[in-house]
């Protein structure tokens, strides 16, 4: 196999010294350094780029993969480690109380019962962390086994190291303002997450951090919301598992992005009902002058149109060889 080119090592180098990078920029980066080609339109040499890498990469146990953030539906690029064992835990900066503080968040959101996938910060800086240090024998240690730096973690290194987990990209601030998990987390945990008892999504099959539920109760099927809009992409109530339950409209559907550049073909107006419309429009407006014009000015103008037409007769019964009077064309002029 040849070996990788500048391109391969371009990709790789951006990967690993600026870390996740969302679809946007990657395919941007990606048509730079392949002279304009765009990965939509040469999407058999994109995934051959890709597949080459992940293939001199299987030799360290890396690979490059992509995944979706469930809070906003975008898709990241980035490279992980795919062993979990002692020697790749060295690598870490974080100590043993910080990574068992984070293995506590990591549990809090994945099991929140709402299906938010995330937690408050104030429930982040409250969680537990004695539970996730095994002791040497393989079993979880009472508290008097405990190391000291696990019992002696401060609320204030709590705090510290939840700031640190966020910026690092482990974890995440949500729209909403609570803390949920971060790209990294979405990019190294999948097979975790597909083997912790966690519900897939019924269109993905990828585990459901932040999904909606069926509304029917007896019902366990979860659907990622991006999912449920490309399921459906009308955002109109339909059956989406087998139970034969309605799912609810998505919030926004009726002022959202798609609704605006893919209308429906009722939806979409025509030039000859905004014309009629504009006629109807100027029709009304006398009429709604004349209601607050009131009784007064009906009865004059009436008058007035009284004298105009007397006057058009009078023109009428005196015969005129040069034509029409002055007063005729005046009046043909205001009719037509």
């Amino acid at each position: 196999m040849a070996p990788l080119s500048w391109r391969h090592h371009t990709l790789l180098q951006a990967l690993l010294s600026r870390g996740p990078l969302s679809e946007r920029d990657f395919h941007t980066l990606f048509s730079a350094i392949s002279g304009g080609k765009n990965p939509a339109t040469h999407r058999q040499l994109f995934n051959d780029t890709l597949l080459k890498i992940n293939k001199e990469l299987a030799y360290l146990q890396f690979e490059l993969r992509a995944c979706m953030n469930q809070y906003d539906g975008t898709v990241y690029y980035g490279v992980v480690n795919n062993i979990a064992d002692e020697e790749s835990k060295l690598g870490s900066k974080f100590s043993v109380p910080q990574i068992a503080f984070y293995k506590g968040l990591l549990e809090a959101i994945v099991h929140e019962a709402g299906n938010d996938g995330s937690i408050t910060n104030i429930d982040a800086l409250n969680t537990r962390i004695e539970n996730q240090v095994v002791i040497a024998d393989g079993t979880q240690g009472s508290q008097s086994r405990l190391p000291t730096s696990i019992t002696n973690f401060s609320l204030s290194q709590k705090e510290k190291t939840l700031n640190e987990l966020i910026q690092d990209r482990w974890l995440s601030y949500t729209p909403t303002g609570k803390v949920g998990l971060g790209i990294r987390s979405f990019l190294d945990l999948r097979s975790w997450l597909r083997t912790n008892d966690i519900p897939s999504c019924e269109v993905c099959n990828e585990a459901c951090i932040k999904a909606s539920s069926c509304p029917n109760e007896g019902c366990n099927v979860r659907i990622h919301e991006y999912c449920l809009k490309k399921k459906f992409p009308q955002r109109k109530a339909s059956r989406a598992c087998g139970c034969g339950t309605e799912w609810p409209r998505l919030e926004g559907a009726d002022d959202g992005a798609e609704d605006v550049n893919e209308p429906e073909e009722d939806q979409v107006p025509s030039a000859n009902q905004h014309s009629r419309t504009r006629r109807r429009g100027v029709k009304s407006e006398p009429v709604e002058q004349n209601e607050r014009a009131g009784p007064s000015a009906r009865m004059t103008r009436r008058s007035l149109r009284s004298s105009k037409a007397e006057a058009v007769e009078a023109a009428q019964e005196v015969p005129s060889a040069a034509g029409p009077s002055q007063s005729t064309r005046a009046s043909k002029r205001r009719k037509n």
